[in-house]
């Protein structure tokens, strides 16, 4: 049976580096405020001006083809999780298979916020087993430093632009994705979003004005919701496979909330060493934020392991995904 393994890993974030001290010269806020709450000390932003996400992901795509040795042109199907795309048509895929070279590939992009990378990967991995495709490229990334309020201290302490992609292709040795379990819930769209540009309300003088084209959030709401839905769907995609947490290698959990984390961690059964973390670094890149765990744990995950990758995001969306490592990190160069 033909199952989607992911094979290649890359990443990327920009260089420039926003810590909370700096953050707290432009909005009322500190150091100890953000660390107590969030676990984020820094995040990255693309601050080159005429920059965008497809250019993040140049990177990102190009370190995993010099990885898995192999080029542009091999290159199928490409999917792009992200709610920050360059333009809002034609799709950030489109540019990005331009950018890199990707003549014979088609693609598209997907938009479910947090949950944009485990959407994509599990629609991507359907083009694997079905035995159409070969190679697909799956991407989570996000430029939200273009869409936040700096004056809006519970919006702009959060979020970092970057993000990751990685390569599935076939495997019958039995590694790869096993199952998913993906969620949906419009009702939460209230709670975070963001008001002007799209059909609803275009962009006018007076959108812009009143700063309606930028991410608003009712973090209270958005906390409790995903607390309870990515630690349920964590654990039920454990229980629906007889999994036990003595056979789960590495959770790698939507990096939203130090809290959120470990909230999911301990509803799994988890101990801590098991939980990838990096929010502290990066911040919550959206849909970034797996994809970027990957990349970061590369080299400590090995062939075999069972890995749950779990996400909570605006809609409300949220998903996990049971993966089987496919090879060992260790033995792969940066």
């Amino acid at each position: 049976m033909i199952k989607a393994a992911i094979t290649a890993v890359g990443g990327y974030v920009p260089d420039f580096v926003m810590t909370n001290d700096e953050l707290a010269k432009l909005v009322d806020t500190n150091d100890e405020w953000i660390t107590s709450r969030t676990g984020i000390k820094e995040r990255r932003i693309l601050k080159e001006p005429g920059k965008a996400t497809s250019d993040m992901m140049v990177f990102a795509v190009e370190e995993l083809l010099r990885k898995r040795g192999i080029t542009a042109l091999d290159i199928d199907l490409l999917i792009v999780g992200t709610i920050t795309g360059d333009l809002i048509f034609p799709s950030t895929a489109n540019i990005i298979c331009d950018k890199i070279g990707a003549k014979n590939a088609w693609g598209y992009d997907l938009a479910a916020a947090c949950s944009g990378f485990i959407f994509a990967l599990a629609t991507g991995s359907q083009f694997i087993e079905t035995g159409k495709y070969k190679k697909v490229v799956v991407i989570g990334v996000d430029k939200m430093s273009a869409i936040l309020d700096y004056e809006d201290r519970t919006t702009c302490v959060i979020f970092g632009d970057g993000g990751g992609a990685v390569l599935l292709e076939p495997s019958e040795d039995g590694n790869g994705i096993q199952d998913f379990i993906l969620k949906s819930d419009g009702c939460g769209r209230k709670y975070l979003y963001q008001t002007a540009g799209g059909s609803l309300m275009p962009p006018t003088h007076e959108t812009v004005e009143k700063r309606l084209h930028f991410v608003h959030q009712e973090g209270q709401a958005v906390f409790k919701n995903a607390v309870v839905n990515m630690a349920e769907v964590s654990a039920d995609i454990m229980t629906k496979n007889h999994l036990t947490a003595d056979d789960i290698a590495w959770l790698a959990p939507h990096q939203a909330n130090k809290r959120i984390c470990e909230a999911t961690a301990n509803r799994m059964g988890l101990s801590p060493d098991k939980m990838m973390m990096n929010i502290e670094r990066y911040g919550n890149t959206t849909a970034g934020t797996i994809p970027l765990l990957l990349w970061d744990y590369e080299k400590q995950l090995k062939k075999g392991d069972n890995i749950i990758l779990s996400a909570f995001g605006g809609g409300f969306t949220w998903g996990s995904i049971w993966v089987k490592w496919a090879y060992d990190g260790s033995k792969v160069g940066k």
